[in-house]
């Protein structure tokens, strides 16, 4: 298991209770700091790249004397950023599919345990797979706006790459290691790799734009 708490811990944490979207920034990293399952890493990405692409909205916003598309992008932008915050909230409930399958008693049907292990932590493997999905999305736009985009802004849409590809890179590594743990082949980590290489492409394009 990627992280190695009792089921109950999760099951009895105040901040699963609710939407962590309908949280406040400070309730939030105050739920992430503490000694509870959720929110983890999987969240921590989904929120990372939510923030990437509202920067990526304001930049394409103040851009529209310079980009013919900028409202195409924040809308695209916008819709990003509503997809990936929802998935803080599937990987907490895809988590605590993986430690319920864990607390099976070991006693009954032995391969029906495993069975749900595999299939809990296949669905562990596939939220953060489409969170690095979405961030990957968001590089290429922030990087678009980085190059192009108002050039007062550019430092917001640099920041934008740099935190979309930093979620990418993350959620990439949680697929691999629940892919792993699973045995699950290599189609999801092939996936999560792959989108690691897009994003580092789109990055240092941008990188490259503004003197890096």
């Amino acid at each position: 298991m990627p992280r190695s708490w009792g089921c109950h811990e999760l099951m009895d944490g105040a901040a699963v209770s609710s939407s962590f979207r309908a949280l406040s920034v400070a309730k939030f990293l105050s739920a992430i700091a503490a000694k509870q399952p959720a929110p983890g890493g999987g969240a921590a990405a989904a929120m990372t790249a939510a923030t990437a692409a509202g920067l990526t909205a304001m930049a394409a916003r103040y851009s529209e004397d310079v980009l013919r598309d900028a409202v195409d992008l924040a809308r695209e932008a916008d819709r990003l950023r509503d997809r990936v915050i929802r998935l803080a909230d599937a990987d907490a409930e895809a988590y605590r599919a993986v430690l319920e399958a864990y607390a099976l008693p070991r006693t009954d049907d032995l391969e029906e345990r495993r069975e749900r292990i595999r299939s809990a932590l296949q669905w562990a493997a596939e939220v953060p797979l489409e969170i690095a999905d979405i961030a990957a999305s968001v590089v290429k736009l922030a990087a678009r706006l980085a190059e192009g985009g108002n050039a007062h802004l550019r430092g917001d849409a640099f920041t934008a790459v740099c935190l979309a590809e930093a979620a990418v890179r993350s959620a990439a590594t949680l697929v691999q290691i629940n892919a792993k743990t699973g045995k699950l082949g290599d189609e999801l980590v092939d996936g999560a790799e792959c989108l690691v290489r897009l994003a580092a492409d789109s990055a240092g394009r941008a990188v490259s734009e503004n003197g890096g």
